[in-house]
């Protein structure tokens, strides 16, 4: 009797491991079956057999993201150094951006340099992901976790220095880590960037999503 026992709790440990193990394993294999065509429309398409192995970085630190950039992560770039981000469609609300930051773990960071929300120019904000089962809008270390979900059209609203933006979204790439051409300045609009590691929960965080979004004008108000 007691072998018995002990055989179907092993049984049920096992199925249990592995219903854990696609839990986990879901979300990365989906997307790399589907990865290829639900970002088809890249600028900057990722090199072939490009492969970030830096897994043991840490990501929570904005200045490993790109680790040939040369900017300076502590230069002050405003006199704002915080202001507020929203994304309906994601249910972020309110989440703080800090201005050349470094922890990840405590804002999402908008990149030293960059330009400011509603000026002309790119101000391209980073955030963290981790498994997508896992997102949590108040939790900083997934809050962009299901950033990959969001398409074309979807709004961006920015609260800064008591002005509100809405920005719309156009695109959404995919970049390699050393490509550094999404950092540039287009100063024909006003633009955001967001960026993430994806796929999310990665361990070695091989690629760059970037959504790019456009200042819609009728949507600026105090």
């Amino acid at each position: 009797m007691k072998r018995t026992v002990t055989r179907i709790i092993g049984a049920l440990c096992a199925v249990l491991g592995l219903l854990i193990l696609v839990y986990v394993m879901l979300p990365i294999t989906t997307y790399s079956l589907d990865g290829g065509t639900r970002f088809s429309g890249y600028l900057s398409p990722v090199p072939e057999g490009e492969v970030f192995t830096g897994g043991s970085m840490d990501y929570t630190k904005a200045s490993n993201w790109f680790p040939d950039s040369e900017v300076q992560f502590e230069q002050e770039v405003s006199k704002v150094r915080y202001y507020n981000l929203s994304i309906p469609k994601l249910g972020i609300k309110d989440a703080v951006v800090t201005i050349g930051g470094e922890d990840l773990s405590e804002s999402l960071i908008q990149y030293p340099g960059t330009a400011l929300p509603g000026k002309r120019g790119n101000a391209v904000i980073f955030g963290h992901s981790i498994l997508p089962q896992f997102y949590n809008p108040l939790d900083y270390t997934a809050i962009f976790s299901t950033l990959p979900s969001i398409g074309k059209g979807n709004k961006v609203h920015i609260r800064y220095d008591g002005i509100s933006y809405v920005y719309v979204v156009e695109e959404v790439f995919e970049v390699g880590p050393t490509d550094l051409e999404i950092l540039a300045q287009n100063i024909t609009d006003s633009y955001i960037t967001l960026i993430t590691c994806t796929p999310p929960g990665h361990p070695l965080r091989p690629k760059r999503l970037i959504v790019r979004a456009r200042l819609d004008p009728l949507g600026i108000g105090g």
